[in-house]
């Protein structure tokens, strides 16, 4: 693979669900903006290429029961960091696109183009019901609204050509008209007419990751099984980048990864896993990550405790993936789409 992309899940205080109780801070600053930029710099500091916020309108079910919005944390980011992608999951079930394309462009202006979107299925009927929309459960409805979601978003994207402002102060025409374009999208739950009120974003179009059934709309397909051999099976993708989802627990000074996590599990039993799990050595993680470089584009790692698994990245396993080549850190000064290899993309409404 031409790229291999780092990128962490930086939600609360870890993937399991006491997670907090190792954290390096105390309950009540959790949700603090302190909390929120430290681990994120020492995301950035590690190197790796991106930072994903995971979200949603219902609360966390376990742990800390509360999160900022996810869009405003990367946001929130964007000013004091100058590398790290910024990922949000915005769900697309029941959110306005229209809103959801002005958020995420905002946030590529922001970070200066190192903005991603992950698009997210909800299949809680809490969160219809939090919305105070009609409850969608049926899986061909939630594969519509994603669809929908992503094309009105893209097309919000280009509705503003790259050099349609002007800024005429002397004959006072700022915007050519002509290079604005109407979306016209009509689906079956919602039509859009557009154009977007924010121009098109730095990098044209934002990073947009989704799941394997997203592949032909995406840039990113997330790949989330826990057997290895099949999440590395290259007949089971089409083409696009792929990132292997990981969760991790490393052996630190003080315990193994086995006593780590029977300790927390005292507290709160961890899930059954949904994606690939690591438990082990840092050398052992290195090697594991080597190995999948061979055959995926990317990995998006799930510490089991974020305060105790992301220093052991830092100090132990990224600069072993960057010695050996495996991995880049990001350049100073460019976009994401660059950090993945990915070109920026035409407008779809450009004359040719």
């Amino acid at each position: 693979m031409s790229v291999f992309a780092l990128g962490i899940e930086l939600d609360g205080a870890g993937r399991h669900p006491a997670a907090w109780r190792r954290a390096n801070h105390t309950p009540t600053e959790s949700l603090s903006a302190k909390t929120l930029l430290k681990k994120v710099c020492a995301a950035e500091n590690a190197g790796f290429t991106l930072a994903t916020f995971d979200d949603s309108i219902l609360p966390p079910s376990d742990g800390i029961r509360g999160r900022v919005d996810a869009v405003n944390r990367a946001s929130f980011v964007a000013a004091t960091t100058s590398t790290i992608g910024l990922v949000p999951v915005v769900e697309t079930t029941y959110a306005e696109p229209f809103h959801t394309s002005s958020q995420l462009a905002t946030l590529d202006y922001a970070s200066r183009g190192r903005g991603g979107w992950i698009a997210a299925r909800v299949g809680d009927p809490a969160a219809g019901r939090a919305w105070g929309r009609p409850i969608v459960t049926a899986q061909a409805e939630l594969d519509r609204e994603q669809h929908d979601s992503i094309e009105v978003v893209r097309r919000l994207w280009d509705s503003w050509e790259d050099d349609v402002v002007i800024r005429d102060y002397a004959r006072g025409r700022f915007l050519d008209r002509d290079k604005l374009h109407y979306v016209d999208f009509e689906g079956e739950t919602f039509t859009v007419k557009g154009p977007a009120i924010v121009s098109r974003p730095p990098q044209g179009q934002l990073v947009v990751f989704g799941t394997e059934a997203d592949r032909d709309q995406v840039d990113v397909v997330l790949i989330a099984d826990t057997d290895r051999d099949t999440a590395i099976d290259p007949a089971n993708r089409g083409g696009g980048l792929t990132f292997i989802e990981i969760d991790v627990t490393l052996d630190t000074p003080h315990a193994s990864a086995a006593e780590r996590l029977a300790a927390l599990n005292q507290y709160e039993q961890a899930p059954n896993p949904s994606r690939l799990e690591y438990r082990g050595t840092t050398s052992g993680f290195v090697e594991l990550l080597t190995e999948l470089a061979v055959h995926a584009d990317g990995v998006r790692l799930f510490p089991t405790v974020i305060d105790e698994d992301l220093p052991a990245l830092a100090r132990y396993v990224l600069p072993a993936l960057f010695r050996s080549g495996v991995a880049h850190r990001p350049v100073p000064g460019s976009r994401l789409r660059d950090s993945l290899g990915l070109a920026r993309p035409v407008n779809r409404y450009s004359k040719v």
